[in-house]
């Protein structure tokens, strides 16, 4: 996934399911274009991550 996209999810009102490349699911808290990281919630512990793991669906 891009920062745009990443940034997208993390606005919209709709839920929007996203995983790791790894499997598990997150819901993004935060997206550092800057960076191009994102902090998310998994497993009940935030993790910042390379937007470029994240993947939708």
């Amino acid at each position: 996934m891009d920062v745009n996209r990443a940034k997208q999810i993390y606005n919209s009102e709709e839920s929007i399911k996203v995983h790791l490349d790894d499997g598990n699911s997150v819901w993004i808290e935060h997206v550092d274009e800057t960076s191009g990281t994102a902090t998310v919630q998994v497993g009940g512990h935030s993790k910042t991550v390379a937007v470029d793991r994240l993947q939708e669906g």
